[in-house]
């Protein structure tokens, strides 16, 4: 009996090193990605769990936009928030002063082999404030030019290296358009979504910043005549006929996946869009992307990041051996963000982009170096995703270009109001 005792306890005490190898710390994770985002950080969320027995990441997809950033903060009060979520860059602004962002402490991020060097430096910087890292980038995304190679070609406005020619400029690009629309091959040189603050915003900053200027300049709003010039320039193409009137997102898409527009702006986020139907023989022409032609005289494009931050708790703050876990698997995403590429997204990572699989990833690598140039919302609680700047180009930039207000009169009323929320 003893030395059955004996082999007993010898048997038990064998296991035990191999049960503690496969403990698993379990990681919260939340986000709010949907559509072919949403697909892509699945696969990359499954993989990880796949290839890391020691860690799982137990996800969950919230509603983008507003209703994300109040239950962020919400759960955070009162302490049940994830442990690691998706955060949009621009919002950084906002939610730094509330204490809902836990920075990264320097020996955290060297202990993990995250470095600064490696990452987009606009993203990078405008994850920071006073001196602190609060997030991770993960991509950049912007707004880009999407173009019908057949029908350039037929205007002559296609160079041999298949990238469009004599856009630099907004007298030449004005002149493109008009040349598009006499060639009768299109209803509309350039499709928009017209009817969408949002999207609009996206445009009229770029055109802001393209003349080296600013749409805040500390507590004034902005400031001169850029932002009025930039307006103008988007009013001209609907009052010129070169972009209808009041096309909401799904339609400026259809206008140009249909054929029925030569030219198309819209986020990275759509190249799936057009790469899908493309493989599916639906699309009915060749197509290419490029970045935001320089029409006001400086090379900028307004983008924004996903990133990946912690939320601050008092009440139930993150342990330090968990924001170990939590910054291997921001690393791991990062170093694995090829396949987030092919979303249209730009990684923010730069050994990704430096790589052989990207550059051979079009048009993602054609139009990647707008990235350099890359121009991040204001600097402001008004700025970021579903914020009061968003809600304020619906309320009086679209009336505008729709022809319901007068340009000045929207920029005046527009000024006034955010100037009221400071």
């Amino acid at each position: 009996m003893r030395r059955l005792l004996k082999l007993a306890m010898a048997a038990a005490l064998t296991l035990l090193p191999a049960t503690a190898v496969f403990a698993q710390t379990e990681i919260t994770w939340w986000d709010f990605l949907s559509g072919g985002d949403g697909v892509r950080m699945k696969a990359l969320i499954q993989k990880f769990n796949d290839t890391h027995p020691d860690i799982k990441i137990n996800a969950t997809t919230l509603e983008w936009g507003v209703p994300f950033y109040t239950k962020v903060q919400t759960a955070a009060a009162v302490g049940q928030q994830p442990d690691i979520m998706t955060y949009h860059i621009s919002r950084y602004p906002l939610a730094v002063p509330t204490g809902i962002l836990r920075p990264f402490t320097a020996d955290e991020l060297s202990a993990a082999g995250i470095k600064k060097e490696n990452y987009v430096d606009a993203a990078w910087n405008s994850a920071s404030a006073d001196g602190k890292t609060y997030g991770i980038p993960f991509d950049v995304h912007s707004i880009i030019l999407y173009y019908n190679k057949d029908v350039l070609k037929q205007a002559g406005l296609l160079g041999d290296d298949g990238l469009p020619k004599g856009l630099d400029g907004l007298d030449n690009f004005n002149a493109v358009l008009g040349k598009i629309k006499a060639l009768g091959k299109v209803e509309y040189p350039l499709s928009i979504n017209s009817d969408q603050g949002a999207s609009i915003w996206r445009i009229f900053y770029t055109l802001v910043a393209q003349q080296g200027a600013k749409f805040m300049d500390g507590k004034e709003i902005m400031p001169g005549d850029s932002s009025l010039k930039a307006l103008d320039v988007i009013t001209n193409w609907i009052k010129s006929g070169y972009s209808p009137q009041l096309v909401s997102y799904e339609a400026s898409i259809a206008l140009f996946t249909s054929g029925k527009a030569a030219m198309h702006i819209n986020g990275v986020w759509e190249v799936p869009t057009m790469v899908d139907l493309e493989k599916k023989g639906q699309l009915g022409f060749h197509w290419g992307a490029i970045e935001i032609p320089n029409l006001m005289g400086q090379q900028a494009t307004w983008v924004d990041s996903h990133s990946f931050a912690i939320p601050a708790s008092t009440v139930k703050p993150i342990s330090e051996d968990k924001v170990k876990v939590v910054l291997e698997v921001i690393r791991w995403m990062n170093e694995n963000s090829i396949s987030w590429a092919s979303a249209g997204h730009i990684p923010a990572y730069k050994p990704v982009t430096a790589s052989a699989d990207f550059k051979n990833m079009q048009p993602n690598a054609v139009y990647s170096k707008l990235a350099d140039t890359a121009v991040y919302d204001p600097i402001s609680p008004l700025a970021g995703v579903a914020g009061p700047i968003y809600e304020a180009a619906q309320n009086f930039i679209i009336p505008a270009i729709n022809g319901q207000l007068d340009p000045k009169d929207a920029i005046d009323q527009m000024r006034e109001e955010l100037q009221g929320q400071q």
